[in-house]
């Protein structure tokens, strides 16, 4: 595989597009990424973007991760979608022996997949014995390994607690081959995630393959990258992706607008209704995409001198769920826009509005984060890191 680096990653990802947008009725109909679009992102390193250069991963700032995923999306939401997912697991390695991380993504596939937080696992001499299933895997399909977000009971079924008390939450990592699959994700929007289910039978996970996820006491890299809560990056990623879906249908009704002349009306191009609908648009595709990625520049930033602070989470936060919802206002515009044209499956419009809506019913885009964000905002926690303030 070729190994990315923080300045030709996104240039790697806008170049495998016309690749993807060929390949993304296929991956509509099987449901799951295409052999050519997965071997192309494993070859180009895209999967390795938040690996620990001391992996022999990109390790690349916070913003140009989100990039690679926005450009990815205007070519297929769902590509994006699990290499958002996958890449995002990778974060797992920093918390984790440099040795079993070298097996887990320093393989030819290297991918890891992994579900919802779900289900106890019992602690044995040398590590834990896992008999469950799990849910909502996006990118199961592509991956060599999974894991499993799980609490910890021990030998004598008492749970195990951190020093707060709240329940001990750790991933569980184990090799796909240990895991059987089922075939559930038929859904209306995403739908070549593959976002099924999987369960193990009595899976005895050695202590080495059982990480405490987003615990600093556990982090073994020093780069900013890690600092961020895996949380956060799923949402500044997905929310990038929200934006990809968005660019890519406004400038589908963009190019329609331009040639089409509805039945009894003026050409859409000379209409001023249309004119001044673009205009506000596209501020306001600029709008959400400058705040988005001026957030994500400065968290990180501010990273580089100090902790993640409860700040810095309110920032990201709101910055990922308004980008989310402003591109779901401007998908569902740019549609109607389009008119009768929208309807055909082979125009894009459609997909691009199921995936869209798909991504605004993920826990990413919630309506309840204003008022987590707000309560935040009151207590005293400013939105946005010290330099900003």
């Amino acid at each position: 595989m070729n190994k990315a680096t923080a300045i030709d990653l996104v240039e790697r990802a806008r170049a495998l597009a016309p690749l993807i947008r060929q390949e993304a009725d296929a991956i509509e109909r099987s449901r799951r990424l295409t052999e050519p679009v997965v071997s192309a992102l494993v070859e180009n390193g895209l999967y390795r973007a938040l690996l620990p250069k001391s992996l022999g991963g990109a390790e690349v700032p916070l913003a140009t991760f989100m990039q690679m995923q926005e450009e990815i999306a205007k070519a297929d939401a769902s590509t994006a979608w699990c290499l958002g997912q996958c890449s995002v697991c990778a974060v797992i390695s920093a918390y984790i022996d440099h040795d079993a991380a070298d097996e887990i993504f320093n393989t030819r596939q290297g991918i890891l997949a992994w579900g919802a937080v779900n289900h106890d696992v019992r602690a044995e001499p040398g590590g834990y014995r896992a008999n469950a299933r799990w849910e909502f895997a996006s990118g199961v399909r592509q991956a060599s390994w999974l894991g499993a977000h799980v609490r910890i009971t021990e030998a004598d079924g008492t749970p195990r607690r951190k020093a707060d008390g709240s329940p001990e939450i750790r991933t569980i990592l184990f090799p796909l081959a240990s895991a059987t699959l089922y075939d559930v994700w038929d859904v209306i929007g995403l739908r070549g995630t593959g976002t099924d289910s999987y369960s193990v039978d009595h899976l005895f996970i050695p202590e080495k393959f059982a990480a405490l996820r987003d615990e600093p006491s556990a982090l073994r890299e020093k780069g900013p990258l890690y600092k961020i809560p895996t949380n956060a990056i799923y949402s500044m990623g997905f929310a990038a992706t929200s934006l990809g879906v968005a660019r890519a249908q406004f400038d589908a009704a963009l190019e329609l607008s331009r040639k089409k002349t509805p039945q009894g009306l003026s050409a859409m191009k000379e209409n001023s209704a249309v004119q001044g609908l673009i205009g506000l648009t596209e501020a306001k595709l600029r709008r959400a995409r400058a705040y988005l990625f001026a957030t994500a520049a400065e968290v990180f930033d501010d990273l580089a001198h100090g902790p993640f602070t409860e700040g810095h989470r309110v920032a990201l936060r709101l910055a990922a769920t308004s980008t989310i919802h402003q591109s779901t206002e401007i998908v569902d515009t740019a549609y109607h826009m389009a008119g009768a044209t929208a309807v055909f499956r082979a125009n894009g419009f459609e997909r691009r509005l199921r995936d869209m809506h798909a991504i605004n019913q993920q826990l990413q885009a919630r309506d309840s984060h204003y008022e987590d964000m707000g309560k935040a905002i009151l207590s005293g926690n400013l939105v946005g890191p010290p330099m900003s303030r």
